[in-house]
């Protein structure tokens, strides 16, 4: 399901697709969505990004982190109770061990 999120750059307001959001996170009260292309701004809270995305790909895996799972091209256990993602771009993000269970259930099946 394709649905797209209101992202602001350099004062313009873009609709992004969802299918090409990587991550969203939360910096200092403010929330950025990253796109292979581009980072964007967005005036909502993560807390409300979490709702309108739930029963979706995205997911909540730290504090001020939501990862778009269908972006994730591996997964790696930490010895301290933690994950490892790989996204498709390259980059790799931490699951917080609060967010392991659900994670790993909604993740690795």
């Amino acid at each position: 399901m394709m649905f797209s999120i209101q992202g602001k750059k350099d004062g313009i307001t873009y609709p992004l697709v969802s299918d090409h959001l990587l991550y969203i996170e939360s910096v200092n009260d403010t929330v950025f969505l990253y796109t292979d292309e581009a980072v964007y701004e967005s005036d909502k809270k993560l807390y409300e990004f979490e709702e309108q995305l739930k029963d979706t790909r995205f997911m909540r895996i730290s504090k001020n982190f939501i990862v778009n799972t269908s972006k994730i091209e591996s997964v790696k256990a930490l010895i301290n109770g933690r994950f490892e993602a790989y996204l498709s771009n390259g980059e790799k993000v931490i699951v917080n061990r609060h967010y392991v269970k659900s994670f790993r259930k909604h993740f690795l099946g």
